[in-house]
């Protein structure tokens, strides 16, 4: 695999036409489909699915520019899944991080950069040990211009041969959110010696912190 951030980065310099178009402006968050949270004014929100939301929130936490990380589910067809009927792989639901940000700080393209850097979006429905729909790469979009900028990053990734196989990332509609229940918020943070914490959640985080150092949180 090749280094993924550089790749990224380079893209990051070159514009996107459809972007720059000022007739294509984001949608006012207000114009949103509903989420079960409240935005903070000024800030804007991304919905992000990259296997277990353990692992994906203790990264965006350390992000400069995230203020508020949840972990829940996105992208099914129950309404107030439960952890356990979304972990039967039944309900359609992903498990996601949806984080809301301020622009003025840190740009949807660097929130991609992290996330495709922090996880492997060539395998379906399984992310290393964790196996099963509601662990799939996935990006919610919340606007015209969000899906662009994904679909242009992913589609120039893969041109690039960064990954040694296609990225099968679904980029799709944001259509709901619910919280997951309160033991899953803050995960690693209240609970980093546990085993899944030390073996899975802590390796990722330290690598993340190493390449992304001059964009982690004072």
């Amino acid at each position: 695999m090749k280094n993924i951030q550089l790749i990224i980065g380079l893209l990051l310099t070159i514009n996107i036409a459809c972007a720059q178009n000022p007739n294509k402006k984001e949608k006012n968050m207000q114009d949103l489909p509903k989420t079960q949270v409240q935005v903070q004014e000024g800030y804007e929100i991304a919905t992000l699915g990259a296997g277990c939301f353990w692992c994906t929130e203790a990264i965006y936490q350390n992000l400069n520019g995230v203020e508020v990380v949840l972990s829940g589910y996105s992208g099914g067809h129950v309404a107030n899944p439960t952890y356990k009927q979304v972990t039967s792989g039944t309900t359609g639901h992903a498990e996601v991080i949806q984080i809301q940000y301020d622009p003025k700080v840190v740009t949807f393209e660097e929130i991609l950069e992290v996330f495709w850097s922090t996880h492997d979006p060539t395998t379906l429905n399984r992310q290393g040990a964790d196996v099963g729909p509601q662990y799939r790469s996935a990006v919610f979009f919340h606007s015209e211009d969000q899906k662009e900028k994904a679909t242009y990053y992913k589609s120039k990734l893969d041109e690039s041969g960064a990954f040694n196989r296609p990225i099968v990332t679904e980029i799709t509609p944001f259509s709901n959110f619910y919280v997951a229940e309160d033991y899953h918020q803050n995960y690693y943070n209240d609970n980093g010696m546990q085993p899944y914490c030390q073996f899975v959640i802590k390796p990722k985080l330290e690598k993340f912190k190493k390449v992304f150092a001059e964009k982690l949180k004072d």
